[in-house]
């Protein structure tokens, strides 16, 4: 079984590899809290949101909409991607900041946008 734990260390080197500076200290977003934030070269803020598979992921959703009206530019929230490919794409769809992401049982990490999911290097 997967653990939060495990999917926070994955998606942090993703972002790290990609040049990011990565926290995964909750942040408190609104009334909300996050998981993490990366910080990009560029100062771009995207705050990080991880379900494990027995968490809420609705709650999560709610979590990243509350990071997009704290002013976040982007929002990503993180699940197996077992879990993420069951999750009907409709709000993903719809929220253009907010991103779900999956991660395998590789750390490999997935993104689904509107051509279905893409592994990201």
């Amino acid at each position: 079984m997967t653990n939060e734990r495990w999917l926070k260390w994955a998606i942090a080197r993703h972002y790290r590899s990609l040049g990011f500076r990565v926290s995964m200290k909750p942040v408190k977003v609104g009334d909300a809290m996050v998981d993490g934030i990366a910080i990009g070269p560029d100062h771009e803020r995207i705050a990080i949101e991880v379900k494990s598979p027995r968490d809420d992921i609705v709650r999560g959703v709610g979590q990243c909409s509350e990071a997009l009206a704290a002013g976040y530019g982007r929002v990503v929230l993180v699940t197996t991607l077992r879990v993420a490919r069951r999750l009907k794409k409709r709000v993903f769809q719809r929220r253009g900041g907010m991103k779900l992401v999956g991660v395998d049982a590789k750390a490999r990490v997935y993104r689904y946008d509107a051509e279905g999911w893409r592994l990201l290097r």
